[in-house]
């Protein structure tokens, strides 16, 4: 199979393993989810898919020249998302909005429900050891370290708005070595490049003022929806289309279902307001502290970079927002 990845490039995929798990429904649902949750409201024509993003995570630690078993954790990591992807922190209490946390509090029971451990067993897999993130640390790692998800959300990003170009992503990718299954920078300028972009892509778009509504919205659209039945809980790890459809061919016999699902869509004008307000929302801040090799030694840019020190321990706390509707 010949990929053609928008960061990357081409890549020729034959691990029969990989091949397999790529065309199986559980990968190929992510193709329906969108990867920040319901941006297009928001950023029309900037959102991709959860689908892009695994498959993205799969070929970085590939080219970094990780197991296959990393590999393989890297592609199936977010097959657990709901509909909205972190949306689902926000109508489902098994996630936590200031974590965002739900896909990896469900990841393990959910991927042993589906035809993932068949696969994995065919090809000589321990499902124990492929679930366990401890195994995997280039994959994936607690903020502030950088991962290959994290990596690979930040660069795609970047690229589809505009904010990074193929030239930059190629500098990024060039200056990383692995060391102690540690992603670390050659160059300090590079790493403190990084750590501004990826906070100023936090700020203005992973957790700034329009997720917060985002999240909200669709929150309680979904949350109103499974209370009133007209959603159940398998649907929810459907599409984001195929709930969408489901909600349109009855918001026109309920006023409250109309009136959040015009608020999600955007149709309805918000501000944050402080004093006066219909919701309060908390939103994960994403922040990171890249590591560097300094006179062979390892270190977090933000001992040897004032600016960033500051930076990484002033927006790692959840943000707040008080959103007032006009209706």
């Amino acid at each position: 199979m010949e990929y053609n990845d928008r960061i990357y490039g081409k890549i020729l995929i034959k691990e029969p393993v990989i091949l397999e798990l790529i065309n199986s429904k559980s990968l190929q649902r992510l193709k329906g989810i969108d990867q920040i949750g319901y941006f297009e409201p928001y950023f029309p024509g900037k959102t991709f898919s959860r689908y892009e993003h695994s498959l993205g995570v799969f070929i970085l630690i590939k080219k970094f020249n990780a197991p296959l078993g990393e590999q393989i954790a890297g592609l199936i990591h977010d097959v657990s998302h709901t509909v909205f992807s972190h949306c689902g922190d926000y109508f489902l209490n098994a996630g936590s909005q200031e974590k965002q946390n739900l896909q990896d509090n469900i990841f393990r029971e959910f991927v042993k429900e589906t035809e993932i451990p068949k696969i994995l067993e065919k090809y000589k897999f321990y499902l124990d050891y492929i679930l366990n993130d401890k195994n995997f640390p280039l994959k994936e790692r607690p903020l502030p370290d950088l991962c290959a998800d994290r990596i690979d959300y930040f660069l795609r990003h970047g690229f589809i708005f505009g904010d990074l170009n193929q030239e930059e992503i190629n500098e990024f990718l060039a200056d990383f070595k692995i060391t102690k299954n540690l992603w670390v920078f050659k160059s300090p300028e590079l790493a403190i490049k990084f750590t501004i972009y990826y906070l100023n892509f936090n700020n203005l778009y992973w957790s700034g003022p329009q997720s917060a509504v985002m999240f909200r919205t669709v929150g309680d659209m979904i949350g109103y929806a499974l209370e009133r039945g007209y959603l159940k809980k398998e649907d929810l790890f459907s599409t984001d289309k195929e709930v969408l459809l489901k909600v349109e061919k009855i918001r026109d016999k309920d006023e409250k279902l109309d009136l959040l699902l015009k608020r999600m869509q955007g149709g309805i004008k918000w501000k944050l307001d402080r004093e006066n307000y219909d919701t309060k929302v908390l939103v994960k801040s994403r922040v990171v502290d890249p590591l560097i090799e300094v006179n062979g030694k390892i270190k977090r840019i933000s001992e040897i970079d004032e600016i960033c020190k500051v930076l990484t321990k002033n927006h790692l706390p959840p943000k707040e927002y008080y959103i007032k509707f006009s209706k």
